[in-house]
Parts: structure tokens; C-alpha cells; sequence
């Protein structure tokens, strides 16, 4: 099998040495993905509005995979406050309505530009 590395515009660009996501076969690894607006390079200001800007841009890359938030099957979330969890949940809940994935929460020191939450997910892609 081959190593596919995936980039879209439509999500930030890495700021550092990695890629927004690999695909091998039919399974996508996306990187973790902050609350970073594509068009502005800037975080977005607040815990609901980076939790959805990371969801918009987790959907941006499983699109330029071939997959989408449909076929996640796992995601792991980083909080720098477990006492977002029920918001961060809320907002979650909204896009993965129906038989959500499997799903790992950790608090963590710290996140890159000084973010609120990151997620990072695993999708089955199109043959």
C-alpha cells in the first residue's frame, strides 16, 4: 500500500514539519486540527468558536481524502481545561448526530498558538 499524503487549502496549512492527514488504502489519519481559520491564519476567539472552526476543518480534509465526518471511526480530543468537556461535547454531538465514533478525551498542558482544543480523527475513505 501507498503512503497518500493529503493537503487542501480549504483547512490551515500545517505550521510545522507534518501533513493535515495520510491516507493509506481506505483509511484516513488526519493530523490534529486547531481552531485556525483557513482564509485568516488567526485562531478564532473562544472555546465554541474554535471547537467549530476545528470541526469545519476536519471536514475540509476528510473531503480532500475522500471521506467525511460520516466515516470517522475514532477521534481523540485535547482539552488544556477538562472543564470544557460538556460544551466541547455539545458542539461534538452536533456533528456526529447519529452512531458517533469511538472517542478518547484528554486534558493536556498546552496547545500550539495557544488553542482551547484540538481534535484529531481516523475515517474510512472511498475505495
Amino acid at each position: 500500500m501507498t503512503r497518500q499524503i493529503i493537503h487542501t487549502g480549504q483547512a490551515p496549512a500545517a505550521v510545522g514539519p507534518y501533513s493535515q492527514a495520510v491516507r493509506v488504502g481506505n483509511l484516513v489519519y488526519t493530523a490534529g486540527q486547531i481552531g485556525l481559520d483557513p482564509a485568516t491564519g488567526k485562531l478564532q476567539a473562544g472555546l465554541e468558536a474554535q471547537t467549530r472552526q476545528v470541526m469545519a476543518n476536519l471536514r475540509a480534509v476528510l473531503e480532500a481524502a475522500g471521506a467525511s465526518l460520516g466515516s470517522v471511526v475514532k477521534t481523540t480530543i485535547f482539552l488544556t481545561d477538562m472543564g470544557d468537556f460538556a460544551a466541547v461535547n455539545a458542539i461534538y454531538g452536533e456533528f456526529f448526530p447519529d452512531a458517533p465514533p469511538a472517542r478518547s478525551t484528554v486534558a493536556v498542558a498546552a496547545l500550539p498558538l495557544g488553542a482551547l482544543v484540538e481534535i484529531e480523527v481516523v475515517a474510512l475513505a472511498e475505495a
